[in-house]
């Protein structure tokens, strides 16, 4: 069991240490970085849909999606002005530093942008363990995954620095969720969080999502 713990402690340091490396290289080329996180099916896909499209005109934007397989998502994003590079992971349910290490280091035409988004792998809770070396981890949560959402996943939201909740505009159809109660959830785990309400199918509260990355 001592040996299980040293290899994990291990791990953990080393992608530390080379997430602060991309961290890095990205300041350096003065490129703004966005660690998005949720469960399959939060919105995360359509939000950065909308991101782009919303910023494609100001921001040169890449997009790296990390999923099991395929590339359903970045096929859907880049129709709207971004170039997107898939991650395929196999079996491991979230992106880690070394993947997005190797990208970074591969792309000859890196400097050409000043704006990345990674969409890590659906998943609420193995990426809480694994920083990418990004300006920002937001977590995206929707009101149909239930009202206790945010106080069943409280690591991942401690270790970012926005939470969404999203597909607000479903709640009239949603007799016991409060998001009021979501809100206050997420600021008792994290107080210094910014916690944004969104849907992304109509676009409330995507400015006010926008203003908090600084963009």
């Amino acid at each position: 069991m001592d040996r299980v713990i040293e290899l994990n402690d291990d791990l953990l340091a080393n992608n530390e240490s080379l997430a602060r490396k991309n961290s890095d290289m990205l300041k350096q080329l003065g490129i703004k970085t966005y660690d998005i996180v949720g469960a399959i099916g939060a919105g995360k896909t359509l939000i950065l849909e909308k991101l782009v499209e919303k910023l494609a005109k100001k921001y040169k934007i890449l997009v790296i999606n990390g999923d099991v397989t395929l590339r359903i998502d970045a096929d859907r994003i880049q129709k709207h002005g971004a170039k997107c590079i898939q991650i395929n992971t196999g079996h491991e349910c979230a992106l880690n530093a070394y993947h997005v290490h190797k990208i970074l280091t591969k792309l000859p035409d890196l400097p050409e942008y000043n704006l990345l988004f990674i969409e890590n792998v659906g998943n609420l809770i193995c990426p809480s363990d694994f920083v990418l070396g990004t300006d920002m981890r937001i977590v995206i949560v929707s009101v149909t995954e239930g009202e206790h959402v945010i106080r069943k996943h409280p690591l991942l939201v401690k270790v970012s620095q926005a939470c969404v909740i999203n597909k607000i505009d479903l709640l009239p159809h949603l007799d016991d969720v409060d998001l009021d109660r979501m809100k206050e959830d997420a600021r008792k785990i994290n107080p210094g969080l910014q916690v944004i309400a969104t849907s992304a199918k109509t676009g409330q509260g995507l400015d006010e999502l926008v203003a908090a990355m600084r963009l």
